[in-house]
């Protein structure tokens, strides 16, 4: 079976993520071709490409490249036609197993939003984009949800 782009960038950015990206091992690491700005601009690419392939009508990419001792994270603020979105956050944290982070959110400027939720990365990285795409589609609200709400 053919991977598509999407499910290759999902793959290696589950193999970074599961390798140490705050290590330092001289100039190439810092530079342009180092592991942690190559997960940087993946996931920045994944993320853009997901928010079009949602739907949504407004949507963010943040990069922030962070400091030596940490991954720096990626994170997508998207929503459709102002009713609700979804926050994507891809980093490593302090879990055990590196996981990719959603919540549903009201608006673009909801930084809370509701209850985070999870995907480890090893079933991100064997994930059906198609599959997963769908499953995202499934917490849009329709405008008659939203006025019965």
């Amino acid at each position: 079976m053919k991977m598509n782009l999407q499910e290759k960038k999902m793959k290696r950015i589950a193999e970074l993520l599961s390798g140490n990206l705050s290590y330092i091992a001289g100039e190439n690491e810092n530079g342009v071709n180092g592991e942690k700005a190559e997960f940087l601009r993946t996931s920045a690419a994944f993320l853009r490409k997901l928010g079009k392939d949602l739907g949504f009508t407004e949507s963010r990419v943040h990069t922030n490249p962070a400091g030596i001792a940490v991954s720096g994270s990626v994170s997508l603020y998207g929503v459709w036609g102002g009713e609700n979105g979804i926050c994507f956050v891809l980093d490593q944290s302090a879990f055990a197993t590196p996981m990719l982070l959603y919540r549903e959110i009201d608006r673009i400027d909801d930084y809370y939003g509701r209850q985070n939720q999870y995907l480890p990365l090893s079933d991100f990285a064997k994930a059906d984009y198609a599959g997963l795409c769908r499953h995202f589609l499934t917490f849009r609200r329709q405008e008659a949800d939203a006025c019965a709400a």
